[in-house]
């Protein structure tokens, strides 16, 4: 299940990212791994967490995910091996919340793009998923929330 559309302002964000590129049978190997290893990195340098963790795709995810796993931080740091400091530019985005557990991901996001067309509105490739409440929040993936956006290419 998804929630109707929303229509946000974003404002800048500092991240911590580390940029990867598999094959789509290969992302649920790798995320969790390279979760782990930014969160230990920006650890190391003190650097606060602000937000819950997401991904930003570069293109619209195909055989291969060409992606980074990302958090919002409060300051920028040094980068250390695959770990880069970046930031989120402010943005118009057009944004949903899907309820469930990440096998239903595809379905959501072909639902929230079908609405975004029927609404009329146009988007950059590419796409964001913030990871609300997950599985290291419940165990129950019927109480879990991931934030989908696209970022908007109207006015």
């Amino acid at each position: 299940m998804i929630e109707p559309l929303r229509i946000l302002q974003t404002t800048p964000q500092l991240t911590a990212s580390i940029p990867l590129r598999v094959p789509r049978e290969e992302i649920r190997h790798v995320m969790g791994p390279g979760l782990a290893e930014l969160k230990a990195a920006v650890a190391a340098q003190n650097v606060a967490i602000t937000g819950p963790w997401f991904t930003h795709h570069f293109r619209n995810p195909g055989e291969v995910f060409d992606f980074e796993i990302c958090l919002p931080v409060a300051t920028s740091f040094a980068p250390v091996g695959r770990v880069k400091p970046g930031q989120w530019s402010a943005m118009k985005i057009v944004q949903t919340t899907y309820h469930g557990g990440f096998e239903g991901l595809g379905n959501a996001w072909g639902e929230f793009i079908g609405y975004i067309k029927a609404a009329g509105h146009k988007t950059a490739d590419g796409l964001y998923e913030s990871y609300a409440i997950g599985p290291e929040t419940s165990p129950d993936p019927a109480a879990w929330r991931t934030v989908l956006s696209k970022e908007l290419l109207e006015p």
